[in-house]
């Protein structure tokens, strides 16, 4: 079956200038994908005719479909309606269902149709109106010679409630699409590069239909499948199959699938296991502790955390020797060892983790440059300390090294297979 092609347009010069965030593409993105649209660009253009004109061509080129957002107001400045009717040839007249509607809407709030509003209803007389229900600005369908244009409001609530109940069932009517499937396998620990050269014979053998992308992230690297076919069923279980060989490969790395992040599959494991967790954070400063509990339901396992970031509060709060500090510093092995066992004991939590580093920009030696970071994992019977070297970066230090954590407390408990005492494992 033929593939076919979505082009995404957005305008207005707001967001070039960064003034708001195109949210509309990416959610238009996984919506297409969802039906077996496939995403080939996506173009923000300012509020320039002769450039909008321009990216109509390029997009009608590219595409079967080209779905527009954004310059539907009723100011000089938006300038979609006028170039739609250039562009396809035709002139712009009052459209009297388009009326009704936005009379209506106005009517419902108790307010009067000005001639500014009434320009809403303003249409090429080439399109088809596409209703809106939520706002003023109606949606044109456009169909010439099997290519489509749609142009839609930029309020991603009217965006999103007229591409869900009536473009993309009418793009359905009007093209038949293959399945796509999209899978995400998620992977901790490992750099994109030294993952790539550990799969790289999986990879190479991937067939024609199944497309492979390194989506890397803060300390973890997901890989997301899209395999393109006539047959769903058929696409996802050759999708499982090439997962099933791929964890063969990555191995430990591997901690997840389709859309739960790391924080989510340790809140899983801790509530599975039975176990409780406190966290004491130096340098990520409270960071770990937002992650896990921003997953609901995290009260069943999580305690609560204290922020030592004064050498007072480790010796006051946490019981770490002061000559612990005195002799190796806050950044080292001996007193993070002390914090995640002082945290669990203080808290009385199954496990106790804690941080301590450089975070950066500044407060490096040569000894301990910007980017060192000592993190603990201490249960009943053990605990585990791993020395970071991240970067000078102050924000991606605090990000990794708290996803490195989550990790730890994920590795240490699978490897020794842990319960609460007294409890049975499932």
């Amino acid at each position: 079956m033929k593939e076919v092609r979505a082009e995404l347009l957005t305008i207005g010069d707001e967001i070039l200038y960064g003034q708001i965030v195109d949210t509309n593409s990416q959610w238009m993105g996984e919506a297409l994908s969802a039906v077996g649209i496939r995403v080939v660009r996506n173009t923000t253009v300012g509020d320039v005719a002769e450039d909008i004109l321009a990216v109509f061509a390029e997009g009608e080129k590219r595409a079967d479909i080209v779905l527009i957002t954004g310059g539907l107001g009723p100011t000089n400045d938006d300038l979609t309606k006028p170039c739609l009717a250039e562009y396809f040839g035709c002139g712009m007249a009052l459209h009297e269902g388009a009326l009704a509607d936005v009379t209506a809407f106005f009517a419902r709030r108790g307010r009067a149709l000005t001639e500014l509003n009434r320009m809403q209803a303003v249409l090429p007389v080439c399109c088809e109106k596409i209703t809106n229900r939520l706002g003023t600005a109606p949606g044109m369908w456009f169909h010439r010679n099997g290519k489509v244009f749609v142009s839609m409001p930029g309020v991603p609530h009217e965006m999103k409630t007229m591409m869900s109940e009536i473009i993309i069932p009418k793009l359905l009517k009007t093209f038949s699409t293959p399945s796509i499937h999209h899978w995400i396998i998620r992977t901790v620990g490992i750099g994109e590069s030294f993952l790539a050269d550990r799969i790289r014979s999986w990879e190479n053998s991937l067939p024609p239909h199944i497309r492979l992308a390194y989506l890397p992230g803060y300390g973890e690297v997901k890989l997301r499948l899209t395999a393109f076919g006539d047959n769903a069923e058929a696409l996802r279980e050759e999708v499982q199959e090439l997962t099933e060989k791929f964890c063969k490969l990555a191995g430990e790395y591997v901690y997840g699938f389709g859309d739960k992040p790391l924080e989510t599959v340790v809140g899983e494991l801790l509530r599975e296991k039975k176990l409780t967790l406190a966290t004491a954070e130096s340098c990520t400063g409270g960071h770990v502790a937002h992650l896990v509990t921003s997953v609901p339901g995290s009260s069943d396992y999580f305690l609560g955390s204290i922020v030592s970031y004064a050498n007072d509060v480790k010796i006051e709060a946490l019981d770490v020797p002061p000559q612990l500090l005195s002799e190796h510093g806050a950044v080292s092995e001996p007193v993070v060892r002390a914090m995640a066992e002082g945290i669990r004991k203080k808290l009385k939590a199954d496990i106790g983790v804690a941080t301590s580093g450089v975070a950066g920009p500044s407060g490096g030696t040569p000894e301990k440059p910007v980017g060192t970071v000592w993190i603990a994992y201490a249960d009943a019977t053990r605990t585990v300390a791993r020395k970071l070297q991240l970067s000078p970066d102050r924000m991606i230090n605090i990000r990794v090294t708290s996803v490195q954590v989550l990790n730890l407390i994920r590795q240490s408990v699978q490897d020794a297979g842990i319960n609460r005492p007294g409890r049975k494992e499932k």
